[in-house]
């Protein structure tokens, strides 16, 4: 995964104090009675993920910043820098918050619509979106000097919660028809095929007005980017062929393995992490919408074998703790990409994974977003931050990343693209909600049955 964030170095000293400025805080606010019912308690990390994308939401767009810090500290002066993939994620918790009744249907229409309005104006590059858009004025913020364009991974993560909108609204009032009309003119504008470079057998994930192909990135399996070859079979005008997800994605098959961790089978070759699987975010991005219950395909006979394997491998070797890390253990695990903690204490990035890139900081989210697959042992995570580490709890839920080891070091800011697969991948499991939506769309199943997915779950005609 790209590194997601350019962040300014903050001070040992200035930081502490606003971290036990944020604990007396958090103590106060969200101090949870251990009697309380795991649906209560899922209940409450829900809708406190959801005030990230409802009150916390950039202004002007209300799309997910790409960052929010209750510290209030940013870099380069990015509070209207809006994220794309993490508005897409964003947008599925709002669907969340209103099939919960967290929030009023009619107010979420009328921000959807407005979202949608935001994004039909905003610079698109052969359809796809930029990774960084400015909330202000609907442009292009470079997220590297020849990343300025289409940034079709992000796009693809935007794009699957337009579609479960789009779902969730098709049959409703006259208001909610036209936001699910507006919605589906949005997806149906991604020029996929555009992003073959030509017709090579093989989408790439970015494209440049100034640079053209040059960042050269093709999206190969396996990694978090399977929903792009999943809607790019799916998309009406500007498909892909199956051969491009045979030859492409699939690398002709040659990244399934039979390699196994802990007894578990990886299923495939994660992208230069084979032994352990990689970070968390691998399992979920690409699942928010994609049910991975009884799907396969003609290399990976389960989906949910691969994603599950992968989040034990990870609740394992957290367990087992090979590093010597204090706070470890059954009920405090979870690596994946998030804010980091440097040497010097300030306040770094890092695609957290076993072994190679275990720093001793646990990212809530990864064990709270992978409920689906293992939910006794996600859960007892969820207990433990909210009953046992309320200096762990901000405004919007747990803050992005923690670290036992490092004396209960915590930095009080969240990342959109983190904060947005709690609640969505929890309904998941709760209620197949998001699912649901994605998976029973026409387009999305005859996209599947193109590029040869099977389901026992969902239809595929």
């Amino acid at each position: 995964m790209k590194n997601l964030l350019a962040i300014s170095i903050l001070s040992v000293t200035a930081l502490v104090a606003c971290q036990n400025a944020q604990s007396a805080k958090s103590n106060e606010a969200n101090s949870v009675s251990k009697n309380i019912s795991d649906n209560q308690l899922m209940d409450k990390v829900q809708s406190d993920a959801l005030k990230y994308f409802w009150d916390f939401a950039e202004p002007h767009s209300l799309l997910g910043r790409e960052r929010y810090h209750e510290d209030n500290i940013y870099p380069d002066n990015d509070k209207h820098v809006i994220t794309t993939g993490g508005s897409g994620f964003g947008l599925m918790t709002i669907l969340v918050g209103v099939d919960r009744k967290f929030i009023p249907r009619q107010e979420a229409v009328k921000r959807l619509t407005h979202i949608a309005d935001f994004l039909e104006k905003a610079d698109r590059f052969h359809g796809a979106w930029s990774h960084w858009i400015n909330g202000e004025t609907g442009k292009v913020v470079p997220f590297g000097k020849k990343d300025n364009g289409g940034d079709l991974v992000e796009t693809a993560f935007l794009t699957q919660g337009i579609i479960c909108v789009r779902e969730y609204f098709k049959n409703g009032n006259a208001e909610e028809k036209a936001l699910a009309a507006k919605m589906d003119k949005l997806w149906k504008g991604v020029e996929w095929n555009w992003y073959t470079k030509g017709g090579e057998k093989v989408l790439y994930w970015h494209w440049s007005p100034s640079y053209g192909w040059e960042m050269n990135f093709p999206l190969q399996g396996y990694n978090e980017c399977l929903i792009t070859y999943v809607l790019a079979a799916a998309s009406a005008d500007y498909s892909i062929d199956s051969a491009t997800y045979n030859k492409g994605w699939s690398r002709n098959g040659t990244y399934t393995t039979d390699r196994t961790k802990y007894g578990l089978p990886l299923c495939v070759k994660h992208n230069n992490a084979e032994e352990f699987g990689g970070p968390l975010f691998w399992s979920q991005y690409s699942y928010l919408g994609l049910d991975p219950r009884g799907l396969s395909d003609r290399y990976v006979k389960s989906y949910w074998d691969l994603n599950r394997n992968h989040v034990l491998i990870d609740y394992k070797y957290c367990v087992e703790n090979p590093l010597n890390y204090k706070g470890y253990s059954e009920k405090y695990w979870g690596l994946t990409a998030s804010y980091s903690r440097n040497k010097d204490g300030s306040v770094g990035y890092a695609a957290h994974q076993p072994m190679k890139e275990d720093l001793g900081v646990i990212t809530p989210t990864a064990a709270l977003s992978s409920m689906p697959y293992t939910p006794k042992e996600s859960m007892a995570v969820l207990r433990f931050l909210y009953d046992e580490k309320p200096n762990f709890i901000g405004e919007a839920g747990p803050y992005d990343a923690t670290s036992i080891n490092f004396n209960d070091w915590t930095t009080p800011r969240y990342l959109a693209i983190d904060q947005g697969t709690i609640a969505p991948m929890i309904e998941n499991y709760r209620t197949g909600l998001l699912w649901d939506l994605f998976m029973n769309a026409p387009d999305i199943r005859a996209g599947l049955k193109k590029i040869g997915f099977k389901s026992e779950k969902h239809k595929i005609d």
